[in-house]
């Protein structure tokens, strides 16, 4: 059993609200801490801080004193979105104040194992297969983190008869000390959050504490075709898992002859595998490891694999109109997931792409524009975007300003049989709060062409 009066008593500085700090203040308020919110935003346009202040929190907005730190802290909960050069986050940790994200908490509370996805990209659909998986098995599995409700929240009222299937980013892992899943899966590694993390081995490092306090009790599913992955993987103390597409693994989950293996016991064939795109057979293999293993039965596996198409913002049919295929990849935040989108069509594509620029390059997006017949490009990217499309021949590239007009310009250079295609290859927040605005922007611009062609 958890001890949940752990808390009670403690001081605990909230830094940063957005919905896992508000999650995680309300929780922790509830299990008798003493809670201060700080949060940047002002107070008199603060609703989420004006909610925590009528329950007694007591809440400081505008800036981020020093004079915070003063009191006699136990915790520092950050929001996992503030970085570690934030002043009151140096001074917490020269202090040497344990500085947590919410899902420590999450995992401090818990009474139900968890299942912990990361990597780079594929962790929204692994979730959601291993989700769907474990249905009708003799747990329930209970979905959270950064694709549904905070996983604190969900903690707090889990029991030992269920699971949760959690997706966690590098900056949720990065402020973990005790946090262990019962089954870790870590699905790649690729160069993205470099302004956070300054390299790729520190965001790799932060990925790895996902097995940091794993032990042989304890199972890391992880990518053994990616070298850095599989590096990292063999410094787990965990029982190790590995799948891959390329090679047999007696002791893992691969593909041979046309068909996916558990540790050499056939479990589908993949012509009956619905979920399109070559990516996506990593995160397939990903979740029949991790299900498997949890308890799923062999049934629900292979109908979830032969019913699941994909989810929302990530690979997402929109609609077939005039001819043209449009998919929502809104997802797509960093060049590899881009790269991965565009390999899943062999169709001529008109790709839409652009958005806040991070200092990458895209030199690496080059060889994937090989069926790009038009690049309509947006966002504080363009400049770059055009430039390696212009390199790797694309005939045409055009700039716009907003996504319908990203839209109706795709749709006037397409011809019946293109694919459109929205994968950004960068994250949203020069002119989008989140990836999944962005995306439901895209799917309303295209509901507008068939209102537009009825005019």
């Amino acid at each position: 059993m958890k001890d949940k009066n752990q808390f009670k008593g403690k001081r605990i500085l909230v830094l940063g609200l957005a919905k896992s700090g508000e999650a995680a203040a309300k929780l922790l308020n509830r299990l008798g801490a003493i809670v201060t919110v700080n949060d940047s935003k002002p107070y008199v346009e603060n609703e989420q801080a004006k909610d925590l202040e009528k329950l007694g929190i007591k809440v400081v907005c505008g800036h981020h004193p020093l004079s915070l730190l003063e009191e006699s802290l136990d915790y520092v909960v950050k929001n996992p979105g503030i970085p570690y050069t934030n002043p009151l986050v140096q001074e917490a940790i020269h202090r040497q104040l344990p500085v947590v994200t919410e899902i420590e908490i999450a995992s401090l509370i818990s009474e139900a194992e968890m299942i912990a996805i990361t990597g780079s990209n594929g962790k929204t659909t692994t979730t959601t297969l291993i989700h769907e998986m474990l249905k009708n098995s003799r747990r329930e599995p209970l979905i959270a983190g950064n694709i549904g409700t905070v996983a604190c929240e969900v903690a707090e009222k889990a029991t030992n008869e269920q699971i949760m299937v959690v997706e966690v980013s590098s900056f949720q892992l990065l402020g973990t000390e005790q946090f262990k899943p019962k089954v870790s899966v870590f699905l790649n590694l690729f160069d993205a959050h470099l302004d956070y993390h300054g390299t790729k081995e520190e965001y790799g490092l932060a990925k790895a504490k996902i097995t940091a306090n794993q032990s042989k009790e304890d199972y890391l599913v992880f990518n053994y075709d990616d070298p850095f992955v599989r590096r990292m993987a063999n410094e787990s103390q965990a029982t190790l898992i590995p799948f891959s597409v390329n090679e047999r693994l007696e002791k893992g989950v691969y593909i041979h002859e046309g068909s996916v293996y558990y540790q050499n016991q056939a479990i589908i064939k993949l012509e009956s595998v619905v979920l399109p795109g070559s990516h996506n057979k990593e995160n397939i293999l990903a979740a029949i490891g991790a299900a498997l293993i949890m308890g799923a039965e062999l049934k629900q596996i292979k109908h979830v694999l032969q019913t699941f198409s994909g989810v929302e913002h990530r690979l997402q049919f929109v609609t077939n109109f005039e001819g043209r295929q449009f998919f929502n990849d809104s997802k797509a935040t960093n060049i590899l997931a881009s790269q991965k989108a565009l390999e899943a069509f062999q169709q001529p594509t008109i790709l839409l792409a652009g958005g806040l620029d991070r200092g990458n390059e895209f030199d690496e997006l080059a060889s994937s524009l090989r069926n790009v017949k038009a690049l309509i490009t947006f966002g504080e990217t363009k400049e770059k975007l055009a430039r390696v499309a212009k390199e790797a021949n694309v005939n045409t590239i055009i700039f716009v300003n907003d996504m319908v007009e990203a839209v109706e310009t795709a749709f006037e250079q397409s011809n019946p049989g293109d694919v459109i295609l929205l994968s950004p290859a960068c994250a949203s927040w020069d002119q989008y709060k989140t990836f999944e605005e962005r995306g439901k922007r895209f799917v309303e611009a295209v509901q507008g062409l068939n209102t537009t062609s009825k005019s």
